[in-house]
């Protein structure tokens, strides 16, 4: 798919660089925000060439929940041995559903598949087999699950949220 709402690009590809792979059989780029008009844009390529649904769960994104429709991206379009940059994709999963997902991603990791993920998820951060980059001004820096800054948030949240609250001046 090749369309643009608006043009906005960020630097950080100027600073990546992919290491080999191999030759993936398969590769995808979800970005949150323009999950709406690749589900119109779908939409349309089917009337003009029926067959398209199958990927995507033989049924329109736009006819199922923000949550359902990526899940069935997750779970009918991404096959093994292939190459996924996924920009946020908890944006639209409950929690039960990013475990849900886990699932999914950790089976494709089996079946030779590589995950560049960006998220603010402590959910999917915990993956087991994650190697978190934190970016910051100083450049790239691995760190430990739990010394991310989401981790320690919902950390502190969760184990007292009348006390975060009353930091927040709410209380």
């Amino acid at each position: 798919f090749h369309f643009a709402t608006q043009e906005t690009h960020s630097c950080l590809g100027d600073f990546i660089r992919l290491a080999k792979f191999g030759k993936p059989r398969d590769g995808y780029f979800l970005r949150a925000e323009s999950f709406y008009n690749l589900a119109s844009d779908i939409d349309r390529l089917e009337k003009e060439r029926p067959g398209l649904l199958i990927h995507y769960g033989d049924k329109s994104l736009h006819e199922q929940s923000h949550g359902e429709s990526f899940f069935s991206l997750f779970m009918n379009r991404f096959g093994g041995n292939g190459i996924y940059l996924l920009d946020e994709p908890e944006a639209a999963l409950s929690p039960q559903r990013q475990l849900a997902f886990l699932i999914r991603l950790d089976e494709l990791v089996k079946s030779g598949s590589q995950f560049i993920i960006a998220t603010h998820s402590p959910i999917l951060l915990a993956y087991p087999h994650a190697k978190i980059i934190q970016i910051t001004e100083k450049g790239f820096e691995e760190i430990d699950y739990k010394t991310t800054e989401h981790y320690e948030t919902y950390r502190a949240f969760l184990a007292s949220p009348e006390n975060m609250m009353e930091k927040l001046g709410i209380f």
